[in-house]
């Protein structure tokens, strides 16, 4: 999606390679993904300079896949949260019949932005490391496959898990972040008046949001 043009019989949403005309749109990227679409014509000064300050979060996903969750045999669950990094927090993410193992990772706010050049074995390196810290030498010994993501690096989210602002943002522009522009309407999780930044927020705005739309058609 590239341009949103607004007129009195609704929107007309212009794509790479098609235009989609419609009564109201419906926005679920991050504000700051959403900010960087133009509305012709602009939209209100407040929606505006909210997206300015609604920064991604910077996070890299980390993956290391074993035979089993060896973990489970000392009685650890797999969950550990640190403050020592750059694996800070870890979950247990393997399906439920236990094959394979898999040790989920995040590398979260600077330490993700200091990593974000390294290269992959270097990386891959400092999470096993941490890994050996939190569950023991089968950590690197019993490695089967690992892989990561940056989510700031994402071509469609540039970064995760949520958008976020500094103190007072969200104060002083009051309910810009779900008010509707026209015929635009605002959902995605940080949107949501609970759980936002979670899959959770996610759904209560899509159902929020499809009520705004069903009462203005």
């Amino acid at each position: 999606m590239r341009r949103i043009d607004q007129g009195a019989g609704g929107v007309a949403v212009h794509c790479d390679r098609l235009t989609v005309k419609a009564r109201r749109a419906i926005i679920t990227a991050p504000p700051a993904m959403a900010a960087r679409i133009q509305y012709v014509p602009p939209v209100r000064i407040e929606r505006d300079q909210l997206t300015q300050d609604l920064r991604q979060g910077n996070l890299t996903k980390v993956t290391a896949v074993y035979d089993r969750p060896f973990w489970r045999d000392e009685g650890l669950n797999g969950m550990a949260t640190s403050n020592t990094g750059p694996v800070k927090l870890t979950f247990d993410n393997s399906p439920p019949d236990g094959r394979p193992g898999v040790l989920l990772g995040f590398i979260e706010g600077q330490a993700a932005r200091d990593m974000a050049d390294a290269a992959p074995d270097e990386r891959r390196d400092a999470v096993i490391e941490c890994f050996v810290r939190y569950f023991g030498s089968a950590a690197e010994s019993r490695l089967r496959d690992y892989v990561d993501k940056s989510w700031a690096k994402d071509r469609w989210s540039r970064g995760c898990y949520v958008g976020f602002t500094p103190p007072g943002v969200l104060v002083g522009y009051r309910n810009a972040i779900r008010a509707p522009v026209g015929p635009i309407h605002w959902g995605g999780t940080e949107t949501a008046e609970e759980w936002a930044g979670y899959m959770d927020g996610a759904i209560d705005s899509g159902l929020r949001v499809a009520g705004e739309v069903l009462a203005e058609l």
